[in-house]
C-alpha cells in the first residue's frame, strides 16, 4: 500500500497557496515518507503546485485528486497533462472528476449531460489526442460530447519519453465507477466511503468494468483519501474529532452521496443534514455525527494505533492510501502514521 499526502490546498489543513508554503509542504513529504502528493480543486487551480513540486522534488509522484474535468475540454487537460508528465520525468497521475450539476452549470458556465457518459468520452478522448501526439496518428476523435479534429505539427507537442499519464477517476455511483474500470487506469475513492460500501459496492462493480475491459485487477489502481481524526495531544484528538464530525456531515447532507448512507441504513441521517444545510445550520448538522457513524466514515486513533487500523481495515483492498485530515496535523504525527504502515507492508 502507497501512502500518500496532500498539497497546496486547505481543505485537509496542508494550507493555502504560497509558493514558500507549497514547497515546505513538498520538502515536508519527503521528510514524513510519503510515496506521493495529491492537489485538489475546491478554491485553488490543482495544476500548478505540482509543477513546483515537480522541481522541488525527484521522488514523489504527483497527482490530482481531483481536476474537475466537465470545468475543462480533453485538449486543454490533454495539454497540461502530458507538460506536468514531462517536467516530472513521468512521476505525474491524472485524477478527474465530474463535480455536480450546479457547479459545472453556475460556477464553471459549462454544458452538464449524463455525466458518466460523458466522462467516458472524455477519458477516450484524451487517449486519442495522446495517441496523435505520441504516434503521428491522424487526429479523428468524434463522439457525442467532444470531437477533436484538428492537430498540424505546429501545435503538436514531441513525443514524450514518459509516455502517455496514468488516468484515475473520481466516483462514488455504479455508474461512474463502471466507467473507471472499463477506460480508466485506475478509481479515486471518495473520502466518503465506507469500507463496507468499498467491499459490497465499489470492488464488486470495478471487478465487473474490469472483466468488461479484459483487465486483470494488478493492471488497476484503486486510491483511498481516508479520513482521520488523530493527534499526539487528547485536547487536539477531540479537535480533530470535531472537525472529522464535521465534514462527514457536509458530505452526508449531499444528495449525490446518499447511497452510502443508506447502506448502513442511515437515509434519514441524510434526510435531516439535508435540511440543516439548507438552512445552513453547520453547528446542528456536526452534532447528528454520532460515534458510530464517525467510526464508520473515520479512523480515529492515536498515531501510534492509526497505521494497524488502516491495515486491517484497508489492506489487500486499496492500492494508494491518502491521509485525509481536515485540520492541521504535526509532521511527527503523519511520519509515524506513514512509517507504521511502511513497516506492517515490510
Amino acid at each position: 500500500m502507497l501512502v500518500d499526502g496532500n498539497i497546496g490546498g486547505s481543505i485537509d489543513g496542508t494550507g493555502g497557496g504560497d509558493l514558500a508554503v507549497i514547497a515546505d509542504q513538498v520538502a515536508g513529504a519527503e521528510r514524513v515518507g510519503f510515496d506521493g502528493v495529491w492537489t485538489t480543486e475546491v478554491s485553488r487551480d490543482p495544476f500548478l503546485p505540482l509543477l513546483l513540486a515537480a522541481e522541488r522534488s525527484r521522488g514523489l509522484q504527483l497527482g490530482t485528486a481531483v481536476a474537475v474535468a466537465f470545468a475543462r475540454n480533453p485538449m486543454t487537460v490533454a495539454t497540461v497533462a502530458n507538460d506536468l508528465h514531462t517536467f516530472s520525468s513521468g512521476r505525474f497521475i491524472l485524477g478527474l472528476g465530474s463535480q455536480i450539476k450546479p457547479h459545472i452549470q453556475r460556477r464553471f458556465s459549462m454544458p452538464w449531460s449524463d455525466p458518466a457518459a460523458r466522462m467516458r468520452e472524455f477519458v477516450l478522448a484524451l487517449r486519442a489526442i495522446w495517441s496523435s501526439w505520441q504516434n503521428g496518428e491522424r487526429l479523428d476523435f468524434r463522439g457525442e460530447f467532444y470531437q477533436h479534429t484538428l492537430m498540424t505539427p505546429m501545435f503538436s507537442p514531441d513525443p514524450n519519453p514518459w509516455g502517455s499519464p496514468p488516468v484515475m477517476l473520481a466516483a462514488v455511483g455504479p455508474r461512474m465507477t463502471g466507467v473507471a474500470a472499463e477506460v480508466a487506469d485506475g478509481l479515486l475513492v471518495h473520502g466518503f466511503t465506507t469500507e463496507r460500501y468499498l467491499r459490497e459496492v465499489t470492488m464488486p462493480l470495478v471487478d465487473a468494468g474490469l472483466r468488461k475491459s479484459g483487465r486483470p485487477r494488478d493492471q488497476f489502481s484503486i486510491g483511498y483519501p481516508g479520513l482521520l481524526a488523530t493527534a499526539s495531544r487528547e485536547q487536539g484528538l477531540e479537535q480533530a474529532i470535531s472537525a472529522v464530525r464535521e465534514q462527514i456531515a457536509f458530505y452526508g447532507a449531499t444528495p449525490a452521496y446518499r447511497a452510502v448512507l443508506d447502506l448502513h441504513g442511515w437515509g434519514d441521517l441524510h434526510v435531516e443534514l439535508h435540511r440543516l444545510s439548507v438552512r445552513g445550520d453547520w453547528s446542528a448538522m456536526r452534532g447528528l455525527i454520532d460515534d458510530t457513524v464517525l467510526n464508520a466514515f473515520a479512523v480515529v486513533a492515536e498515531p501510534e494505533r492509526v497505521g494497524a487500523e488502516i491495515r486491517r481495515r484497508f489492506g489487500g483492498l486499496v492500492d494508494r492510501y491518502t491521509l485525509y485530515t481536515p485540520y492541521p496535523l504535526d509532521e511527527q504525527a503523519r511520519a509515524q502514521i506513514v512509517t507504521s504502515l511502511h513497516t506492517q507492508e515490510d
